[in-house]
């Protein structure tokens, strides 16, 4: 972790002369707060000292598991799976549909959107102001588009339902995360099947999908025995990809793998770094973890930014701030994981280790880091 504290300078005239101040972010985001102790107003939770946890918001009436977080504009978007199963089964209740939430920034609900299945992966193309939607991760798998605000329209009109190009999908499962890169959709292909012999997996990890009508075309990008280079031994290395999941896209600005598409293959413990994804020039560099993680977020660092974290376990979403320095790579390591199960923790990008972040956390699941420099 960077241990630097990021700076904002402040000047004020005072009797005719310039009076500066240097204030860290810490001191911005607690105020009169002690910014060398942790600090949380989320019950339970403890982070850090120079960095504060409080609850950002709860969820609606009747909305429950609390998964995947998106950013749209200047607003944040949650999924609530609302018990649904992994193929779209009734909920203990009969409930067949998801909760799409759109909350402003104070975290105050703006729309909500019902969606039919259940809702594990989401992403947003802003080119086409459009949150995108996978439902049922294990099968009978389909894609939603919302529009929100589209004058004139009621909610439902806002959103549009896709079905896939193939069904069953080619790699035997269902889909999860979705990116957008420069305004292409990559969605990643969860729970597939193995080959004949049990234990290898060569059928689609990542597709690209392009929307057309109602359906959305799909075409493998990467499969699960694709050739990468290790990120620590530099050795070409053949994957075997039993479990793809969320994915991100990489800062630009990060000095190693900055602009590339990351794909988690979670039971594996493995990140997937794709440079130049969907094109000729291709390449692969996996990054073996020390545990299993979800979803990933990397800290652009600067003053008055927000890591957004949405637990699962407890149905929440918490905001995160303080001195962020840009190289910070957090992710949430699930509450099934056999090591550091159930919290909020750090990536090394150099050797794959992961460290825990606070404490006080059930089941991170959804990450969204917000820069303060977007708004």
């Amino acid at each position: 972790m960077n241990s630097h504290h990021n700076i904002r300078i402040r000047s004020r005239a005072v009797a005719g002369t310039t009076v500066t101040a240097v204030v860290s972010c810490a001191a911005l985001a607690f105020g009169a707060a002690d910014a060398s102790a942790s600090s949380s107003s989320a019950a339970g939770v403890t982070v850090p000292a120079g960095f504060h946890a409080s609850l950002f918001a709860g969820a609606p009436k009747g909305a429950t598991g609390a998964d995947d977080i998106t950013e749209l504009g200047d607003h944040v978007f949650v999924a609530f799976q609302n018990g649904v199963g992994t193929m779209g089964e009734p909920s203990p209740t009969g409930n067949t549909k998801s909760t799409v939430v759109e909350y402003n920034r104070q975290g105050k609900v703006v729309n909500t959107w019902s969606v039919v299945g259940k809702v594990d992966g989401m992403g947003a193309d802003p080119s086409r102001d459009q949150v995108i939607a996978t439902v049922n991760e294990d099968g009978n798998s389909s894609l939603y588009t919302i529009s929100p605000d589209r004058p004139g329209h009621s909610a439902a009109d806002e959103v549009k339902h896709y079905s896939y190009s193939q069904n069953p999908l080619p790699h035997g499962g269902g889909t999860d995360s979705v990116v957008v890169r420069n305004g292409v959709i990559f969605i990643s292909a969860s729970n597939p099947s193995a080959d004949a012999d049990g234990t290898t997996f060569s059928g689609p990890a990542l597709y690209q999908a392009d929307l057309d009508g109602n359906t959305a075309k799909l075409t493998a990008v990467l499969h699960g025995d694709s050739t990468a280079t290790d990120a620590v031994t530099g050795k070409k290395v053949t994957l075997n990809l039993s479990d793809p999941d969320s994915s991100e896209l990489v800062p630009r600005g990060e000095t190693r793998f900055g602009g590339d598409l990351l794909l988690d293959s979670q039971a594996d413990g493995e990140l997937i770094f794709l440079h130049n994804p969907g094109h000729p020039n291709q390449q692969a560099t996996v990054l073996n973890l020390t545990t299993q993680v979800d979803d990933t977020a990397f800290a652009a660092g600067s003053c008055g930014s927000t890591l957004y974290v949405v637990d699962n376990g407890t149905n929440e979403i918490l905001a995160i701030t303080g001195n962020f320095g840009r190289g910070i790579v957090f992710t949430a390591v699930p509450n099934d994981s056999t090591v550091d199960p159930g919290n909020l923790a750090t990536v090394n990008m150099a050797t794959g280790a992961v460290t825990p972040f606070g404490s006080g956390f059930v089941n991170p699941h959804g990450l969204l880091f917000v820069s303060n420099n977007e708004h």
